[in-house]
């Protein structure tokens, strides 16, 4: 299993753990580990890998609506040029339904449509925020200004009180 010379896993070795990962055996890091006395860090390493070369590894999620979007979006990718017959063959082999492959794949699809849709309402609210934002600093000057009229009004007052005396008090 190991190489003795340098200590590290063979190229077969590490596929067939891969292989083990994906569907429809996914099975979980951990029992590998335990299974094979490889440490589960570096089988979190080989999944990550084969992840970035385009492989769904979901790893221990039996049931399909635990995996990562990350997994079913590979899973789409796989299999989005197939025809009715090589997907059915791949559906048998990975132990998956057509109908969830094409209900991912509709997501997938819309995905795109749903954040266009998110980025048009987001900007429609900011607009109504930025008005209202704009109406507000109005008002606050209007008010502004007529408290600063207001101060100037009491302040002639005490000036002309203090200069010609109570009116009321003759």
């Amino acid at each position: 299993m190991t190489n003795k010379k340098n200590d590290r896993y063979t190229d077969e070795f590490k596929a067939t753990t891969i292989q083990r990962m994906m569907p429809p055996k996914n099975e979980g890091v951990r029992q590998l580990s335990e299974e094979l006395g490889v440490p589960e860090a570096t089988l979190y390493s080989w999944r990550k890998k084969a992840r970035m070369q385009g492989k769904a590894t979901p790893g221990g999620k039996k049931h399909t609506e635990k995996w990562s979007s990350e997994d079913k979006f590979l899973i789409v990718m796989e299999t989005f040029s197939m025809n009715q017959a090589e997907l059915a063959a791949y559906c048998r082999k990975k132990g998956l339904f057509k109908e969830q492959i094409e209900a991912w794949k509709k997501t997938c699809l819309s995905a795109n449509t749903q954040e266009e849709n998110r980025t048009k309402a987001l900007s429609i609210e900011l607009k109504e925020e930025k008005k209202q934002a704009r109406q507000l600093e109005k008002e606050l000057r209007k008010k502004e200004k007529a408290l600063a009229e207001a101060a100037a009004l009491l302040l002639l007052r005490k000036k002309a009180q203090a200069i010609w005396g109570d009116l009321e008090e003759e």
